[in-house]
Formats: structure tokens, sequence, C-alpha cells
């Protein structure tokens, strides 16, 4: 017997496009719940088209975040499909994720406070790429503004070089978590008090809690982030360093951890040195000590280093590329690389399990206005 998801029974109707709602819904149906998909008639959601590469018509990118869920194509701005959608909700739904431009859904009847006055147990989450508050609340934005505009990217990369954005949709991503951590949040508040809840989450707001520390240090001393490249601001050696053969990551986070890493290079000499010996004094001389590193790396392979580091209980490894990552036995352990339903994509699924098992019932992708049968029959039951 198949056993239960965490969020099965639970009704989702997704009115969203591009990433962020997208992220969201597919965490939601991952759990367990029905996720309902409202795209436009007029070409469908956005991602559809984000690639190559392409799996049956549709970009991967689409497959990876919409398996397992329904799509109904509509055109909201026709007051007789937005009476059915509003009765879709009325009916069946417990959440409803939108990330439609600032007043889009209001507009066609569908906002938060006209949801919740028609179904007061609604759990109703706003997407937006500003907030829903401040002189930039109706503007909308990417993930890229949102790393530009936090200034996420002005400590990105290496000193000497250009500036650099995340090459992953981080804050397109977290916003959804956030999404779906706000809505888990309210359907359990809402098992003690039966009332639904507004839930709103950004792109900018996600964007400052990624640079939440480089903000703390920056109100606690008024110096500015550096760029470290692999490195990091508070912590030395904690980057990547180049061997005779390849690169690979070293993390000595503490002083215990620095100290075997000088026995493994042969640097006994730098763990008593004032400069290097406790790790606030490794971050103020980080150029000199890590020159002193990097030069004893480089004399040696990749796979000699790892070896010894290992051995002494220093996080370190290789920089795997994804074709690497893919076929790593350790990813294979995890069983996290999933199929659709009908075999046409292979994406990452949740990383989290539940007594020991993930959440396996991927679904397969949508195809656009697959399931518009779910407007009628909403129809059908009223009547």
């Amino acid at each position: 017997m198949t056993k239960q998801l965490p969020l099965d029974g639970v009704c989702v109707i997704e009115i969203g496009h591009s990433l962020a709602a997208p992220y969201a819904g597919m965490v939601l149906r991952a759990l367990g719940a029905e996720v309902i998909k409202i795209e436009s008639a007029e070409g469908g959601d956005y991602a559809r088209d984000w690639g190559p590469p392409f799996i049956d018509g549709a970009a991967a990118l689409f497959h990876a975040v919409n398996h397992g869920k329904s799509s109904i194509a509509m055109s909201l701005s026709d007051p007789q499909q937005a009476d059915l959608l509003r009765d879709l909700i009325a009916r069946r739904a417990d959440v409803v994720l939108q990330n439609l431009k600032a007043g889009g859904t209001e507009k066609y009847g569908l906002g938060a406070g006209q949801m919740l006055k028609a179904k007061p147990s609604l759990v109703y989450c706003n997407l937006g790429a500003f907030g829903t508050v401040g002189p930039l609340r109706d503007k909308p934005g990417y993930d890229p503004l949102a790393q530009a505009f936090s200034g996420l990217m002005s400590f990105m990369g290496q000193p000497d070089e250009a500036l650099s954005r995340i090459p992953i949709s981080v804050n397109d991503m977290g916003t959804g978590l956030w999404a779906a951590i706000g809505v888990l949040s309210a359907l359990f508040r809402r098992q003690t008090t039966g009332v639904g809840e507004v839930v709103s989450v950004s792109l900018y707001e996600t964007a400052l809690s990624w640079g939440g520390m480089q903000i703390a240090d920056y109100l606690a001393c008024g110096a500015l982030p550096g760029r470290w490249g692999s490195g990091t601001a508070a912590i030395v050696p904690h980057q990547a360093f180049e061997c005779a053969d390849s690169t690979i990551m070293v993390a000595a986070g503490n002083d215990r951890l620095f100290r075997r890493l000088c026995e493994v290079l042969s640097v006994n000499e730098l763990a008593d040195d004032s400069r290097f010996a406790a790790n606030g004094a490794r971050v103020s001389n980080r150029v000199e000590l890590i020159a002193l590193l990097q030069h004893e790396f480089s004399k040696n392979t990749a796979a000699h280093w790892l070896e010894r580091l290992d051995k002494v209980g220093i996080p370190s490894g290789p920089i795997q590329t994804v074709d690497q990552v893919v076929v790593h036995e350790q990813t294979k352990a995890l069983d996290i690389l999933q199929k659709t339903e009908d075999g046409a994509a292979t994406f990452v699924g949740l990383p989290v399990s539940f007594g020991g098992k993930r959440p396996a019932d991927t679904g397969s992708t949508p195809k656009l206005g697959e399931h518009n049968h779910l407007l009628t029959d909403a129809l059908q039951e009223t009547s």
C-alpha cells in the first residue's frame, strides 16, 4: 500500500508563470497536494519556451517544475471564464498561489481580499518582485534584477573581474520555498482556527535574506562586503585550491582543522604563526596565507591531496561538472533523480525524505489545457 503523503487531499490552484510560483507549486505537489495550473490560452506559461533543450515541445525547465500538475488554459479577461475559475476555487481550493503583475488578480475578481471574502478558509499566497508595500510594490521583476538590486551581485565573483550573477535562479526558487513554508504554516494554523490567511513573499525579500549575513556585518562595522571568489568573508581557508591536475574545494572551518591542514601540507609552522594561528588572524592575513597554501597544493594531484585530507577529517572534495554529478554513486544512492510518470523527462526530486523514502508520485508534465474539463466538471457539479 502506498504511504500517504503529508498534503494528500489538499487542492492548490496555481495562477502562476515563469519560476517562483510554479516552484512553490512543485514543492506542494511533491508533498502530495493536487495542483491545478492556470495558464494563458495564448501560449501558456512563458517557461514552456525557456529552452533549448525541449522535451515533447516544452522546455526541460518547464518539465522540472510542473510535472504532476493539471493544466487549464483560459483567458482571465473573459468574464465567463473568470467566473468559472472563481467557482472552482470556491468549491475545491485550499490554497491559491499567484504571481501575476501587481493588481492583476484583483482586476479579474480573483484577488486575495475578494477570494477570502467568498471563502474565509482559503490560504492565498502572493508572490511578487518587491513586496506588497513601499515605492516599488508595483514594479515587475525577475531573478537577475533581484540579485542586482539587493546587493547580491556586488559581492559575487573575483575582485578583479566584472560583476557576475549567480547562474541559478536562487531568488525565484527561494521565493517559491518561502511561499511553500508560508502556505504550510497557514494550513497548519487553519487546522485549529478554521480560518485561512494571506501569505506574501517576494524576490527582493528573499534576496535580502540570502545576503543577511553580509548585511549584518556591514551594519556592525560599516565595511562593504568583499568579493572572495570561491572563498568566504569570515572563514579562512575555506575555498578552492588548484592542484597539479585539477581544482579541489577545502573547508578548514576552525583552528583545529587548520592545524591538521598544515600537517597534511607539511607546513606545520604555519599553525603556530601568530598571523595564522587563529581564524580572525587568518582572515586579516588572507592573501599571504592563501598564496602559501596554494604553493603547496600545486605540488601534487587532486587525488593525492583528497586522500590525505579525508584521512584526517578535513572537509574537501573535487569540483564536479554536471555530467559527473548525475552518475556519481552518492547521487544514485540518494535516488534523487526521478522521471516523470511517462518517462519523458528526468528531474531532481524533492530534497527531503519521510521515513527514509523520498516522495515519488511524480506524475507527467501536462500539455497546455489538457485538463480544461476540470472547469466544466465544477460547473456541472453546481447545476
